[in-house]
C-alpha cells in the first residue's frame, strides 16, 4: 500500500487519456525508481508549461507565447487559412508537415444536442480574419461527424460572400473519425486531396 500522496498522484495521472489505473501505477512505479532522470525533469516541464501556457488571440492554439508558434511563423503563408474544432486536430494535421499555412481553431462543433450554437464557438473571429483580406483560400477540416460536417455547411453558408475559395478535406476519412486519432498517412491524403465545398 502507497502513501495517500502516491495514490493520489496515480489517481491524477489515471484521468488522462489513454491511461487507466494500471497503466497510471505502473508510470509512477517508474518516476519514482528514476527520480533524478525522470521525474524530476518531468516536474519541472510540467511547472514550465503550467507558468506560461496560453490562448493565442489570433488562432485560438495553445502555446507558451502569444500569438502563438504557428502564427508569428515567417514560413507560414498567410493566404491560407485551415480551420478546425480543436488544438487536437491542429496539432494533428500539423504533425504530417503538409499544411504550411495557418491555423483556426473554433473551440469545438455545432450541436443542437449539446446546446452548443455559433456563438459558443470561434466563428465571429474567424469571419473577421477572413474579412481583412490576405486570404485566398479557406480549408474547412472538420472531424468527419454528423456535428462536424453540420459546422463545415455552416461555415460554408457564412464565408459564401467572400473572395476565397472554400476547400474541406477529402472524404475517405472515416465517418465518425476524429482527426487526432488518424495515422499520418490518412491525414495526408485528406489533405492532399482535399475539395472545393458544394
Amino acid at each position: 500500500m502507497a502513501s495517500q500522496e502516491i495514490e493520489d498522484l496515480a489517481a491524477a495521472l489515471a484521468r488522462l487519456p489513454g491511461l487507466g489505473p494500471r497503466s497510471a501505477r505502473r508510470a509512477v512505479l517508474y518516476l519514482l525508481k528514476k527520480r533524478e532522470s525522470a521525474f524530476t525533469p518531468l516536474v519541472e516541464a510540467m511547472e514550465r508549461v503550467r507558468a506560461n501556457l496560453s490562448t493565442c488571440d489570433i488562432c485560438g492554439n495553445v502555446d507558451t507565447q502569444n500569438p502563438c508558434g504557428i502564427c508569428t511563423d515567417p514560413r507560414r503563408d498567410p493566404r491560407s487559412l485551415c480551420v478546425v474544432e480543436e488544438v487536437s486536430d491542429l496539432w494533428a494535421l500539423d504533425r504530417s508537415r503538409l499544411f504550411v499555412g495557418r491555423y483556426h481553431v473554433l473551440g469545438g462543433r455545432l450541436s443542437a444536442l449539446d446546446g452548443i450554437g455559433p456563438e459558443d464557438l470561434g466563428i465571429v473571429s474567424l469571419i473577421a480574419r477572413v474579412a481583412e483580406g490576405g486570404i485566398d483560400e479557406v480549408v474547412l477540416a472538420m472531424n468527419a461527424t454528423l456535428e462536424g460536417q453540420t459546422t463545415a455547411h455552416y461555415l460554408a453558408e457564412r464565408l459564401e460572400g467572400y473572395p476565397v475559395r472554400l476547400t474541406q478535406l477529402a472524404q475517405g476519412l472515416p465517418m465518425g473519425g476524429e482527426l487526432d486519432y488518424l495515422d499520418e498517412g490518412t491525414l495526408a491524403q485528406a489533405l492532399r486531396a482535399r475539395k472545393p465545398v458544394v
